[in-house]
């Protein structure tokens, strides 16, 4: 099983090699027809601190590293 890939924005970068990506995906409810955004925060770790906020970023998933923490960033797009 390959590990997955997300593509996602940096929105808070105050902890150290610590990032929150947020990614939002589009789906139609199967009853309606409206077109639903959500929205997922993910904790990510950042080895070299390289990411900004407002960056567009690849996110790899990985063993976990903490508690919240099961995401690597890959690279910035």
């Amino acid at each position: 099983m390959s590990a997955k890939e997300i593509i996602g924005i940096v929105i808070t970068k105050s902890l150290d090699k610590t990032a929150i990506v947020k990614t939002q995906s589009k789906s139609s409810h199967e009853r309606y027809v409206k077109i639903i955004k959500k929205v997922k925060k993910y904790t990510v770790h950042d080895r070299e601190n390289i990411s900004r906020v407002g960056d567009k970023v690849i996110i790899l998933q990985t063993r976990p590293l903490s508690k919240t923490k099961r995401w690597v960033i890959k690279s910035i797009l």
